[in-house]
């Protein structure tokens, strides 16, 4: 019995160590090879996050109201149908840009969501208050005249945050 305890307890105490440390190993390896897909997929990802940043500066800057309301007014339109027109395009650029939101914070979609729509209500409330069979050029005003009277814009909210978002992926 001796006898067999002097061959088994040494076996057993080298099995022990190498089934700890091979164990050990095989965990380590694991996190390296996870840190790996990780960071091919940063490398993958980042692009593609950037440029979505750069989609949505585009799209709050195509919808600000005062490049809005310059490209999208003719001079033969009424306050009706540049409403309906600045409707259109602002519904048209933000849908266009509906798939930027897999590569940006929860937060910053919900500020381009805010900004989009504080903007639709912006024109409706201004062409509320004009005939519509008016020029255009009078909503024209209206809606320039009440952004710049607006302090805290949502508009430059969204575009502060996303800035500020790009800046902590650096």
């Amino acid at each position: 019995m001796l006898e067999l305890l002097k061959y088994t307890l040494p076996a057993l105490v080298v099995f022990a160590t190498a089934y700890f440390l091979i164990k050990a190993m095989l965990v380590k390896e694991e996190k390296k090879m996870k840190l790996d897909v990780f960071l091919n997929n940063q490398k993958a990802i980042t692009p593609i996050r950037l440029q979505a940043y750069e989609r949505l500066i585009i799209l709050l800057e195509r919808i600000h109201p005062e490049s809005l309301v310059i490209r999208e007014n003719k001079p033969d339109m009424t306050n009706q149908q540049l409403h309906q027109v600045l409707l259109t395009m602002i519904r048209g650029e933000f849908e266009h840009n509906l798939s930027q939101q897999l590569y940006v914070t929860p937060q910053a979609w919900m500020l381009i969501k805010a900004a989009k729509e504080s903007l639709v209500q912006l024109v409706n409330s201004e062409a509320l208050q004009l005939v519509p069979s008016d020029s255009s050029i009078n909503l024209s005003k209206a809606i320039i005249e009440a952004h710049m009277q607006d302090k805290k814009s949502a508009h430059a909210e969204a575009i502060g945050f996303l800035k500020a978002e790009v800046q902590s992926l650096f």
